[in-house]
């Protein structure tokens, strides 16, 4: 059974389909969700806050994260690190 990251609110997603967590700033990155949007392939988990993050995973699904980017990429270290030992 593949690890789960948890990535806010009781949501969480299979770490080895996480390609990239970034920022929602950027003009690309917002193509991609409105993209996303468009193609029904965008998750919100957000529970009605503010966009921190965006997942990206392996099947092109855009997962939106009121839990920042960079909190996210420690767990994500974290699961890692555990594995490890």
């Amino acid at each position: 059974m593949s690890a789960l990251l948890n990535i806010g609110f009781g949501n969480v997603v299979a770490r080895d389909r996480v390609v990239a967590i970034v920022t929602p700033g950027s003009a690309p990155v917002k193509r991609m969700k409105d993209y996303a949007r468009e193609t029904g392939k965008l998750v919100d988990a957000t529970q009605g806050r503010r966009t921190r993050a965006v997942i990206v995973t392996d099947s092109d699904h855009v997962i939106l994260s009121a839990i920042a980017a960079e909190t996210i990429t420690q767990r994500l270290e974290g699961l890692d690190a555990q594995d490890e030992s």
